[in-house]
């Protein structure tokens, strides 16, 4: 019953909601269940507190608690608008704060060390360079495809972001040189920009692994959205306005951006601490 209810309510939000919010959703739903193993109409309040207090045993960060107890919200709160329920057990559960910690990112000499250690696979380096000059997330990365691609004026039209909005993002003369040399080298027969052996794009699944390579070689954590917030923080540190940061990051909202002002008042804390040494 619960699979069944979980199928309809992906079904009709589908529309509404971006591939990267259903992949998420569909995980916080199934951790639930796993953990309270009973049906929709049996689950009370203190069920969801149980399971959000396990969370935060196992060390997960508020943030992330707090888009799993989004995901179980909506879901119940679908379940009441289709009168499956009769009472909504996440009335009365709180969103746990956030936590306002800022996000990750590289220096530029572990970009560059990156970038060194990435050097002989002309596709792992033209990942890497895509990602740091673009500011894409990695699901917007793999749908690019060849014809997206504005080589005159480097531009990449990314088709549809996150809400399904479209943008356009800028990469650089080094970073065109680097998807060049990977396209002329590359077997691949493929109208995406990173395809695999059968003609289809990279999985995320497959990108991830190899930054989890990259990690354990270089001896610090890099995933592929440590890049995004990379690019954010460094256009943060040469004073660029907000406002274009949020357009090349694809923000609906100004407030996402703000992170990255606290991130460039941060990183100038830290010069002048290098410099009072």
């Amino acid at each position: 019953m619960n699979l069944r209810m979980q199928e309809s309510f992906f079904k009709d939000h589908q529309a509404r909601f971006s591939p990267e919010t259903i992949r998420s959703y569909r995980i916080a739903l199934n951790q639930f269940f796993t953990y309270c193993y009973k049906k929709c109409d049996e689950v009370k309040a203190v069920d969801i507190r149980a399971w959000l207090a396990s969370l935060e045993e196992q060390g997960m960060k508020p943030r992330t608690i707090h888009l799993k107890l989004s995901a179980v919200k909506s879901f119940f709160r679908y379940c009441m608008e289709e009168n499956l329920l009769k009472k909504n057990p996440t009335a009365t559960v709180h969103t746990p704060k956030k936590d306002d910690s800022l996000p990750y990112y590289l220096s530029k000499r572990q970009v560059a060390l990156l970038q060194e250690l990435t050097k002989e696979d002309p596709r792992d380096r033209a990942v890497i360079e895509t990602l740091y000059t673009t500011g894409v997330r990695v699901s917007e990365l793999l749908d690019i495809r060849i014809e997206d691609i504005k080589w005159e004026t480097r531009q990449i039209w990314i088709r549809k972001g996150k809400g399904n909005k479209e943008r356009f993002v800028l990469f650089t003369h080094d970073c065109a040189e680097r998807l060049k040399t990977y396209l002329e080298n590359r077997k691949e027969n493929s109208p995406y920009l990173f395809a695999n052996n059968r003609g289809g794009h990279l999985s995320r699944v497959f990108v991830e692994k190899k930054f989890q390579e990259f990690s354990g070689r270089l001896g610090f954590k890099v995933v592929p959205h440590t890049m995004r917030h990379t690019f954010a923080a460094h256009l943060a540190e040469k004073n660029m306005p907000q406002s274009y940061i949020q357009e090349l990051l694809g923000h609906a909202n100004i407030n996402s951006t703000r992170i990255y002002t606290r991130l460039m008042e941060h990183a100038r804390k830290k010069q002048y601490d290098r410099y009072q040494i």
